[in-house]
């Protein structure tokens, strides 16, 4: 099921009719990390490099090259951190575009079905911001654990597998059901979920193939949903 709901999630991405939402969501994607990728660096300049300038200058001469060292650990943390904010620009990428994207893959592999509801504008940005709340403090906690030796690959797919399945899940399923009712539906089937969740993990942590997460985890969650719902006839939609 799950490995199923990840093919058509792939074969989503560049498919005719996700063509706009790629471009829209690559763009939105893009700009918001060079963005942040410019904040990343003033913050460096601003408070960083004067404390190692007054560093370098009691420094013997011959240990200029240091400075050159400097740079270079400050440019690798700068890219590690902007990899790092990928997940939650993932997150507000996602508020935006789900509700489309759902709506494509719903007329287009389940025409028979009852079609989904977007989410109210207002009720969709109080989503989104939690999300993204739960997103940056679950990868801080994450980034904590990144200097425990063969703790941080495995922490980093585990805190983002678990955030992005519960999340994507939720978006994917509030189109026809309560919230009380998705609480129901992820907590039975929360090993599943968990396990699409980390799909969607690994997946952002693929460079350049990264920057497409929204359209892919969107996908697959709808794909997912519906597969549960077919499933289990507790969860069966009128």
């Amino acid at each position: 099921m799950i490995v199923e709901a990840a093919r058509l999630a792939g074969r989503n991405l560049f498919a005719t009719e996700t063509r706009s939402a790629f471009w829209k969501i690559l763009g939105m994607t893009i700009l918001l990390l060079v963005a942040m990728w410019m904040a990343l660096r003033g913050l460096f300049v601003t408070y960083l490099l004067p404390w190692l300038e007054a560093l370098i200058p009691g420094i013997p001469d011959w240990a200029g090259w240091l400075g050159f060292v400097f740079g270079i650990i400050a440019s690798l943390g700068m890219a590690v951190g902007l990899a790092l904010l990928i997940a939650p620009v993932t997150a507000v990428i996602a508020g935006f575009f789900l509700d489309g994207v759902a709506e494509i893959i719903e007329e287009r592999d389940y025409p028979n079905d009852r079609a989904g509801t977007a989410i109210p504008v207002g009720r969709a940005i109080v989503y989104t911001l939690k999300f993204l709340g739960i997103i940056i403090v679950g990868n801080i906690i994450a980034v904590l654990l990144l200097f425990i030796p063969g703790v941080n690959i495995v922490a980093f797919l585990l805190v983002n597998g678990y955030l992005f399945g519960r999340e994507f899940f939720e978006f994917a399923a509030m189109r026809y059901r309560s919230e009380d009712e998705v609480r129901q539906m992820r907590s039975k089937h929360r090993g599943t979920i968990f396990a699409a969740g980390l799909i969607i993990a690994a997946f952002l942590s693929i460079p350049l193939l990264n920057l497409l997460t929204p359209l892919f985890a969107a996908g697959l969650m709808v794909h997912l949903h519906k597969m549960l719902t077919a499933k289990d006839p507790e969860f069966a939609l009128g």
